[in-house]
């Protein structure tokens, strides 16, 4: 499997970005099409984060076999704002009447939903690095720095959703 950084960053321009890293995502910039392409990202974007919530669960279980307790609690922050993300990327509403209805979202708003597509599709990376220091950290004096660079990574992604669901509900009232 290829680099899902290096996948994003082929691309020339935001939809480029997008459209590299998704597979069957050339319809997201055409109206009728722009409904399944929000669920088909935020699907894509729930299973990338998913997967590294899974390896942080792993993370807790060896610092609970290694006697670390006061530290699975640092630990769980980072995994509960991963796990709160996923579920809301996953089941938040899409294709209700106006998301991206061309008279109701101008160009600017969508650039702007584009790049924080694109910034939760780059976090994925951020977090995987994390959790690659925190997993090179276990038994060093660096982990519970590696902890905090996670939990704050963690609710970088939780901000980017934030921001981008402002900008879609801005753009219907």
């Amino acid at each position: 499997m290829s680099d899902p950084y290096g996948k994003i960053t082929e691309g020339k321009d935001l939809i480029g970005k997008i459209r590299n890293w998704l597979a069957g995502f050339t319809g997201y910039v055409q109206r009728e099409n722009r409904r399944d392409a929000d669920k088909l990202l935020r699907e894509t974007v729930a299973q990338r984060y998913e997967e590294q919530w899974d390896r942080i669960s792993q993370l807790q279980r060896q610092l609970i076999a290694d006697g670390k307790l006061e530290l699975v609690d640092d630990l769980e922050a980072a995994n509960i704002k991963l796990r709160a993300f996923v579920d809301r990327a996953r089941h938040a509403s899409y294709g209700y009447s106006g998301f991206f209805d061309a008279v109701r979202v101008n160009q600017a708003e969508l650039t702007k939903v584009y790049e924080y597509d694109a910034t939760l599709l780059e976090n994925v990376k951020k977090i995987s690095d994390a959790v690659d220091n925190l997993n090179a950290s276990l038994g060093t004096d660096g982990l519970p720095a590696a902890i905090r660079n996670l939990v704050t990574l963690s609710q970088e992604v939780v901000d980017a959703f934030n921001h981008r669901e402002e900008v879609i509900l801005a753009a219907q009232a």
